[in-house]
């Protein structure tokens, strides 16, 4: 779960930058998504180590 954390973690912070760049352009499809993708996996990264702890335990 660690690795996949970073990961997701990743794909959130370049959501990010893809959605600031979207709204830079007026490019609303594009803003929508990003803006998704960055809400779904950051809200993920955010509430498992709160959930787990960083690093996670294992029990």
């Amino acid at each position: 779960m660690n690795l996949l954390m970073v990961i997701f973690g990743l794909v959130a912070i370049f959501a990010a930058v893809g959605t600031y760049q979207a709204f830079k352009e007026k490019n609303l499809l594009s803003l929508v998504f990003n803006f998704g993708t960055f809400a779904v996996f950051g809200f993920f990264t955010v509430m498992t180590v709160l959930n787990q702890g960083y690093p996670p335990s294992l029990h």
